[in-house]
């Protein structure tokens, strides 16, 4: 599966989370199940190494939508 970056607004907050999914559409999808009332302003592939300068709060994993805490910890996202 290919990691996905999407970007979401939660109120007055933005929110940046990594997806892994088969596309970016089903990326866009789970992000809208966990967060009904979030609204998905973009969705992109994963960049390793701009991404890794500039680590995401949280990473979703593909099983149920729930944080995989050790991919966070391995980016120092906590």
């Amino acid at each position: 599966m290919t990691e996905y970056i999407v970007g979401l607004r939660l109120g007055k907050r933005s929110e940046v989370l990594t997806i892994e999914a088969e596309d970016a559409l089903i990326a866009a999808l789970k992000v809208k199940h966990n967060h009904p009332e979030a609204f998905i302003s973009y969705v992109r592939k994963s960049n390793r190494r701009g991404d890794r300068r500039n680590p995401q709060r949280l990473l979703i994993s593909a099983f149920g939508g729930k944080p995989d805490i050790s991919l966070c910890a391995a980016h120092g996202c906590f």
